[in-house]
């Protein structure tokens, strides 16, 4: 395969997340979070079972932008853990979507260095099937029950989840809970400040005529009347762009030819493999401190670390200093500390913030921004080598991570263990201190 063709095979899958993810918002509340999950692995299975019969290079090319749709996904995977889950351990369970990517990273460069190629595309068609077939084993969301008036079902969806008796006072507050995420009145709530007296006086109301037209708003209009939820977009987006920006993709789609002249007596197969291990390593211990030290702290040193260690790797690459072990040293660190904290925290922070009504095209949003932003990083990285060398790339890299740490430090609200009525507050706070 050509160096062309090697370009498009990875950005392919770039493509056709992009084109799928607008679909995610809408799949998200019109078919519910669990067959929304479900429609998104159906195009593994094909793209795979297509991989698996043909011998032809374009049709494998097909195959990878076909599972790129089902890569848009990514969203409703986010978005289900997220109202599964306690908000105690929100941050680390949905994180969980970064670090088991990982594994299935390491898994497959394994396979890859070790098994025959059609071995390694049935062993990838086989998990694509049982992924679709262990979804039906799950209860849908319960706040996309509550969506659709089903109580009952939502209720059976937090005992399944959170083990507790359907017709207990701890289910009664949980309803109760999450009743208040989708009501009307949210905004107003909201604007009110948080304030107790204030928050009471609204709730034993009835909702006005205007206020129950609400509940038919579009989602644009929804985003025009929510500030909180127009600065939530912003902030992820930010974000998003600047964590893609620091340069991490391209050492896992360009492990090989990064390894060649990183370290050119080491065998770039197990490089991969060991690199992949430590992405996987580094996920799961931020994942296990996330909800500990919180998302803003962690970012922000986590985003300061990567621009230590790409400055570190970026001038050994151009001036050669030092001996080849250290550039990998630096790449082995930068890659840690990466997947620490920065890989998954903007799509946690993404499924966290949102308001039920515009969090599946919220969340679309983001990932369509993260599909575009993943594009052009791979088309732009290869002329920025070819023009100022690995080093010097390296280094703009650098500038990123910097950038995204002092915005991490100045602009991200720390969302650690709130509900996402709290979380609100957090963007409408400095008005309604005025």
């Amino acid at each position: 395969m050509s160096s062309g063709e090697f370009s498009i095979l990875g950005s392919l899958a770039n493509i056709g997340g992009f084109l799928s993810t607008p679909f995610c918002g809408y799949a998200l509340d019109k078919f519910g979070r669990k067959y929304s999950a479900m429609v998104y692995g159906v195009p593994f299975v094909v793209a795979w079972g297509i991989i698996a019969v043909t011998k032809s290079m374009y049709l494998d090319i097909f195959g990878a932008g076909l599972a790129g749709l089902g890569a848009g996904g990514q969203a409703v995977s986010t978005v289900y853990i997220s109202e599964i889950c306690h908000d105690s351990i929100r941050g680390g369970l949905t994180s969980s979507t970064i670090y088991v990517f990982f594994l299935g990273l390491l898994f497959s460069y394994t396979l890859g260095g070790y098994l025959p190629y059609y071995s390694v595309v049935y062993v990838h068609l086989i998990l694509s099937i049982l992924y679709v077939a262990l979804l039906t084993l799950l209860k849908e969301s319960p706040i996309f029950l509550l969506k659709c008036g089903k109580e009952k079902e939502a209720a059976e969806s937090i005992a399944f989840y959170h083990r507790i008796e359907k017709n207990s006072k701890e289910m009664e507050l949980k309803i109760k809970k999450l009743k208040l995420q989708l009501d009307p009145r949210i905004i107003k709530i909201l604007e009110s400040g948080g304030d107790d007296a204030a928050v009471e006086e609204l709730l034993k109301k009835s909702p006005s005529t205007t206020e129950k037209d609400d509940e038919s708003l579009s989602v644009w209009q929804f985003l025009k009347r929510s500030e909180s939820s127009r600065k939530g977009l912003a902030t992820v987006h930010i974000l998003m762009v600047l964590s893609i920006f620091m340069g991490a993709m391209v050492i896992s789609l360009y492990a090989e030819l990064i390894f060649k002249e990183a370290v050119p007596g080491l065998d770039t197969n197990t490089c991969s493999i060991i690199l992949a291990g430590i992405y996987l390593i580094a996920c799961l211990m931020g994942a296990l401190v996330l909800d500990k030290f919180g998302r803003k702290t962690l970012m922000t040193v986590s985003c300061a670390l990567c621009g230590v260690f790409t400055m570190l790797l970026g001038s050994q690459l151009h001036f050669h200093y030092a001996p080849p072990w250290f550039s990998a040293f630096a790449l082995y660190a930068f890659s840690f500390t990466y997947n620490f904290g920065c890989a998954a925290i903007p799509s946690v922070v993404a499924a966290e913030i949102f308001l039920p009504e515009v969090r599946g095209f919220g969340n679309s949003c983001v990932m369509a921004c993260r599909w575009i932003s993943v594009f052009v990083l791979l088309n732009i990285f290869a002329p920025l080598v070819e023009a100022f060398g690995l080093g010097i790339t390296y280094c703009f890299f650098s500038v990123v991570c910097f950038l995204s740490a002092a915005y991490s430090h100045l602009y991200l609200p720390e969302t650690k263990g709130l509900s996402v009525d709290a979380i609100q507050k957090l963007f409408v706070k400095e008005r309604t201190k005025k």
